[in-house]
């Protein structure tokens, strides 16, 4: 497992995607709350687009960023609840590769102290597609700051021991150089 940790901080590229019908870039504290804490860790800030909770255009987006060279990282908030309107699941989960369970087992494990049983409505996953890390979590700013700092701080860290999602990212090359 010593092989997926690194003496040296890697900087990834990531995107962020709000998924919702209300939000504007004024009033969408989620995804600038995951913009600020991916920028203060050191990564880059790639793209942020607000989408309405609609399958096609949530696949759109995503495979836009999934093919793009310059995406190690997309991040996705909103859209995992119960609800019918609620629909990132399903337009997430036939573009991944490969499911990575544990995000959302360990996300509602998190989640349950601050909500209680009302975690097992969240539908938070994650996966890779074409070497890209997809997360999908909850709406509310809290959520997105539960999962940044209790998940994916450490995990997108290529110095987090033993194991993190770095080395995954960098398969294809398409990982960790600065846009020219």
């Amino acid at each position: 497992m010593g092989s997926h940790v690194s003496t040296e901080f890697t900087p990834l590229r990531i995107a962020v995607l709000t998924v919702s019908d209300t939000r504007t870039r004024q009033t969408d504290t989620s995804g600038k709350h995951l913009v600020e804490a991916l920028q203060e860790a050191g990564h880059h800030y790639e793209d942020k687009i607000i989408c309405k909770d609609d399958i096609y255009e949530i696949r759109a987006y995503l495979s836009a960023w999934i093919s793009a060279p310059e995406v190690n990282v997309v991040l996705v908030t909103g859209g995992t609840g119960f609800t019918s309107r609620d629909s990132t699941p399903e337009a997430i989960t036939p573009l991944l590769d490969k499911t990575i369970d544990g995000f959302g087992e360990l996300f509602r494990h998190l989640s349950y102290a601050d909500i209680g049983t009302s975690t097992v409505q969240s539908r938070a996953l994650a996966g890779l597609a074409n070497n890209t890390l997809v997360v999908a979590m909850p709406g509310s700013t809290g959520a997105c700051e539960l999962a940044w700092s209790g998940i994916l701080r450490e995990q997108l860290d290529s110095r987090h021991e033993p194991c993190n999602f770095v080395p995954h990212l960098a398969a294809d090359e398409k990982c960790c150089e600065t846009r020219n």
